[in-house]
């Protein structure tokens, strides 16, 4: 992927949904302006703090890390060869059907131009079979059909010996009842019931609860079909995906943290906030390590961890019930992300992405020389390859220099022109912060809203009744966060976009119908 740049143009599913926001003023009127604190650069703080300084308010951004971008943050380092590099907690794929995400990129990259298509999302199991997703229709559910038609793993014999009534909820989720009829149950669970063939189980959906970094058997089984109804029967867009042309902070955050400073956002990074007092005058105090700051209203837009620690810290801040909510909150199984840099090249066939099942832990390989222009030029001047491995959800107890090990060995059996290979450098990443979805979590799970009108929620673990998940979850909680903000004052928010909330086809509705008997 080191030829020509192609930016990414493609339209918008043509039957996308359109969530409008309340109606109102186009932007504050200059003499009354409020001041909102948004807590947290992440993706979902990111798109609050921009929204609302579209509109005209008064933003300051507070970080705690001394860089945006949350949990796609990205910092320097320097390399055993005297070179430097951008490290990252690894690979994410930019789906077609983040719409909200899309559209905050945009506000720097009209055209995504610092995105580029990667061509393909393959699954390789140890059994030795591949599944790919280019040729796979996008059309449901020409989407769904055409990979049983073309899948190794999952033929129609396999779909023959499905219990077609269990499997009937696949072809008409819906947005939030999903949860009411699935959330009491596992995602293995509900495979087991369906009687989806192991193989097809691994390649196919422990891809999508991996996404999550949980376990399959932890996993609610209404985040599986919502997985399942945006990339299969949902959507038109598939499974393909585009990446950053540039490590994140380059191709993403910066270009957003400047434009936020051009609408007079004060960017607080490096400064974590300790406390929030909602006021009995209707504003909010944020308290950091060297200051109260006074504000009109915040957004609260924290990692599963940091938001804990923030409420425990707030004894005024929500009812004691949601308080309970907050603290029940769980994050997923730690992960690993390993980075080598290579004194040799990987096989020029291989997929710049790579999902593998069955190899001992290891859930997916990334070559970065493929597509990330700053790991190209490191491996075309030392003639190597940058390349980077994923392990989610790993077990209490394991060992950090076993796992790591593991991983290597396994890379080896996967791309064998490995083997010979010398590492000039490797970082390992080893992370816990993502929030994990428990089977019966939904109901307690926080929204947007809280009992303040002042205070909002936003990020991937907060609860959204409408089909999205992930980075996606993320910006669009982020908007929701600051269109409720903007509508107590009477001002316009953001137009939303997402896949539908209910099937696509009236036929396959009407099957899905069947099985909710």
């Amino acid at each position: 992927m080191n030829g020509p740049r192609r930016a990414v143009r493609r339209g918008r599913d043509r039957k996308a949904e359109v969530v409008l926001p309340a109606p109102g003023l186009k932007r504050f009127p200059s003499a009354d302006t409020p001041g909102v604190a948004v807590i947290g650069g992440g993706i979902a703080g990111l798109a609050a703090a921009t929204l609302l300084a579209e509109r005209g308010a008064r933003v300051t951004l507070y970080e705690g890390e001394e860089s945006l971008g949350g949990r796609l943050a990205g910092w320097p380092t320097r390399l055993a060869d005297g070179g430097e590099a951008t490290m990252s907690r690894g690979f994410h794929a930019f789906f077609r059907q983040y719409y909200n995400l899309r559209g905050l990129l945009r506000r720097t990259d009209p055209g995504l131009e610092r995105l580029r298509p990667v061509p393909d999302y393959p699954l390789r199991h140890s059994g030795g079979l591949t599944d790919s997703f280019a040729r796979v229709p996008r059309t449901p559910p020409f989407s769904a059909l055409g990979f049983v038609a073309l899948s190794p793993t999952f033929g129609w014999r396999d779909l023959a010996a499905m219990d077609p009534r269990a499997a009937l909820p696949l072809l008409d989720v819906r947005v939030p009842e999903v949860y009411e009829r699935f959330d009491s149950i596992s995602a293995t669970h509900f495979l087991e019931r369906v009687r989806f063939p192991e193989a097809a189980h691994h390649l196919a959906f422990e891809v999508f609860s991996r996404s999550f970094f949980a376990d399959p058997r932890e996993l609610s089984a209404a985040e599986l079909l919502l997985m399942f109804h945006i990339y299969f029967l949902g959507s038109s867009e598939g499974l393909l995906f585009d990446v950053p042309t540039a490590p994140f902070p380059q191709a993403l955050w910066d270009p957003l943290g400047a434009y936020l400073q051009r609408l007079g956002t004060r960017v607080r990074t490096g400064t974590p906030v300790r406390a929030v007092h909602p006021r009995d005058d209707g504003g909010v105090d944020v308290r950091t390590d060297g200051a109260e700051d006074r504000h009109d209203a915040t957004v609260l837009a924290l990692d599963v961890g940091a938001l804990r620690s923030l409420v425990a810290a707030s004894p005024g801040l929500g009812t004691a019930a949601w308080r309970d909510d907050i603290a029940g909150l769980r994050t997923a199984p730690r992960f690993l992300v390993s980075r080598l840099w290579l004194d040799r090249p990987v096989r020029a066939d291989r997929a710049a992405f790579l999902g593998t099942s069955g190899y001992d832990g290891l859930d997916n390989i990334s070559v970065l020389d493929r597509y990330e222009e700053e790991a190209a030029r490191w491996a075309a001047r030392v003639g190597g390859a940058v390349v980077e491995l994923h392990a989610y959800a790993v077990p209490d107890g394991a060992r950090p220099e076993a796992v790591q090990d593991r991983l290597l060995d396994r890379l080896h059996e996967v791309y064998p022109e490995t083997r010979g290979a010398r590492i000039l450098d490797a970082r390992h990443e080893w992370r816990a912060d993502c929030p994990l979805f428990p089977v019966g979590s939904y109901t307690r799970r926080p929204t947007v809203t809280t009992a303040h009108p002042q205070v909002t929620l936003a990020g991937d673990a907060i609860r959204c009744d409408l089909p999205v998940a992930l980075m996606e979850r993320a910006a669009t909680t982020g908007f929701l966060a600051a269109n409720a903000l903007l509508a107590g004052w009477g001002v316009r928010g953001q137009v939303l976009w997402t896949v539908p909330r209910a099937g696509r086809s009236p036929v396959l509705r009407a099957l899905g119908a069947v099985g909710s008997r």
